[in-house]
């Protein structure tokens, strides 16, 4: 029988997510999702490297992120536009650069405007794939030979429950949808070199600020209404149900996970 010091210890082994040390870049990480995913990594102990657009919104993510991290010199913050090529390749050298290299790389920018076929321009096409699909590429493409220099690491996509199925602007269902077969591709590509490639699938997600928060806003009954007629729980998910699922899949307790789409909608999507 292990006396009760004994059993604290097997039980704190337990919890530990294997990730303290680990260099993680999150994109798009100022707020909302990105955010949550970077506190809940760095709850677990990771080294952070942060970005976003906006400076003010991006430092007061740092100063947040930080306090997780039990040190400001773990976390460090770059103002980059992620869609341009040079915006990636900024954050990317700027983590190698603070923290000798990078095991973890989470995917979390998107956007997707337009209406119709026929009322969806070109323009608004080629902006949701630059916006959506080219950052995860070019970061991959970039944060990979780090990796192999590392023995290994995790690659994770945010895409959407409407990347599986219909839903959703139409640009956004096709990019998501892209995102998800990215990181299959990716992931079969990659397994060799010992990195693993998932997608996670949220489903709709409430914080401030963002889409369905202004929704909400807006119209306060017809959202009532769709929580009602669509989410089984009777209630939008959260950020950091997101961001624990994303600290997991990118931690050693998921290493024979890779090629999946995790979907965190708490039953709201309707494929199998």
């Amino acid at each position: 029988m292990h006396d009760t010091g004994e059993a604290l210890s097997y039980i704190e082994q337990l919890m530990d997510l294997g990730l303290a040390d680990k260099v993680a870049v999150v994109t798009g990480s100022s707020r909302g999702l990105g955010l949550a995913i970077a506190r809940a990594l760095a709850s677990e102990g990771c080294l952070m490297c942060l970005c976003g657009r906006t400076e003010s919104t991006l430092e007061q993510a740092r100063r947040d992120v930080a306090i997780r991290a039990v040190g400001d010199e773990r976390v460090i913050a770059i103002a980059a536009d992620v869609s341009t090529h040079d915006g990636v390749k900024s954050v990317i050298d700027g983590a190698v650069a603070a923290f000798g290299g990078i095991d973890i790389l989470v995917n979390n920018v998107g956007l997707g405007r337009g209406a119709t076929i026929t009322d969806t321009s070109d323009a608004e096409w080629q902006e949701a794939f630059d916006q959506t699909l080219l950052p995860a590429v070019r970061a991959s493409r970039l944060a990979v030979p780090h990796m192999k220099q590392r023995g290994g690491g995790s690659i994770i996509i945010i895409a959407s429950v409407f990347g599986r199925e219909a839903g959703g602007r139409m640009t956004y269902n096709a990019v998501k949808a892209a995102e998800i077969s990215l990181a299959k591709s990716l992931a079969q590509q990659l397994a060799s070199a010992n990195i693993r490639v998932n997608s996670v699938s949220p489903g709709s997600i409430l914080f401030e600020g963002g889409s369905w928060w202004k929704r909400q806003q807006e119209n306060p009954s017809a959202i009532a209404d769709f929580v009602t007629r669509e989410l089984p729980f009777g209630r939008f998910g959260t950020p950091e149900e997101v961001g624990d699922v994303v600290a997991f899949l990118a931690s050693p307790r998921a290493s024979w996970i890779s090629g999946t789409s995790v979907v965190v909608d708490g039953c709201q999507s309707r494929a199998f």
